[in-house]
């Protein structure tokens, strides 16, 4: 069920696009008003990411300038799980390179109705086919 019309997952949605813009991406600061203190990924290179980990890399992650590669993303489809909670897919495509993306986005689970929604959890699948990652 896509509840894209539900303000959590409107406001997921908006989080997870500014994740993608070069600006957020290169700025500290701004990524990490979006992402959960207990933040985790697996990234479609198997990696797994801490939210310490993710913070100092982003910045020098593809993507993360204006001039340079942009990420492509289409297909977002967003669900509220529980009052708080939603879950966000959708897919990337960079320099041919296609993933299936994950996430789950959360309220403070000590109070879910007030507060920002920040990411909790992410993850990246290839899609088969696709170029691998080097």
């Amino acid at each position: 069920m896509n509840d894209a019309r539900h303000p959590d997952v409107t406001e997921a949605l908006a989080g997870e696009r500014a994740l993608l813009d070069p600006a957020v991406r290169s700025s500290r600061a701004e990524a990490a008003a979006l992402l959960d203190p207990e933040f985790t990924e697996v990234g479609a290179s198997g990696r797994r990411w801490t939210y310490e980990e993710m913070i100092a890399s982003l910045p020098e992650m593809t993507g993360a300038t204006e001039d340079g590669p942009r990420i492509e993303a289409t297909g977002f489809t967003g669900t509220l799980l529980a009052p708080g909670v939603v879950h966000l897919s959708y897919e990337t495509e960079l320099d041919g390179r296609r993933v299936r993306r994950s996430s789950l986005w959360r309220r403070d689970p000590g109070n879910p109705l007030a507060g920002p929604l920040r990411m909790y959890y992410h993850q990246g699948t290839p899609v088969p086919g696709a170029r691998p990652q080097p």
